[in-house]
């Protein structure tokens, strides 16, 4: 039965094909947009502005609130992940 479904489904497989391939796409996306690296990486950059004088609490205590969250977001999102 196998060989025989393989066979009429064979027109199928171009779409199976793009199919796998969006998938990966997605992945790949997901990977790249819930990392949190760079964000961290931000972070410290971020301290080292404060420190060095370049911008003031207020704009730290603003752009830190945003990628705390960005933080949290991407924490619940792997936390979702089977």
């Amino acid at each position: 039965m196998g060989l025989f479904t393989q066979i009429l489904t064979l027109p199928l497989a171009p779409v199976r094909g793009v199919g796998w391939v969006m998938e990966r796409v997605l992945e790949a996306a997901e990977d790249e947009y819930y990392d949190p690296a760079p964000v961290q990486a931000e972070l410290a950059a971020l301290e080292q502005r404060l420190l060095a004088g370049e911008i003031d609490e207020e704009t730290f205590d603003r752009q830190e609130d945003e990628l705390l969250d960005r933080l949290e977001e991407i924490r619940n999102f792997r936390n979702q992940q089977p």
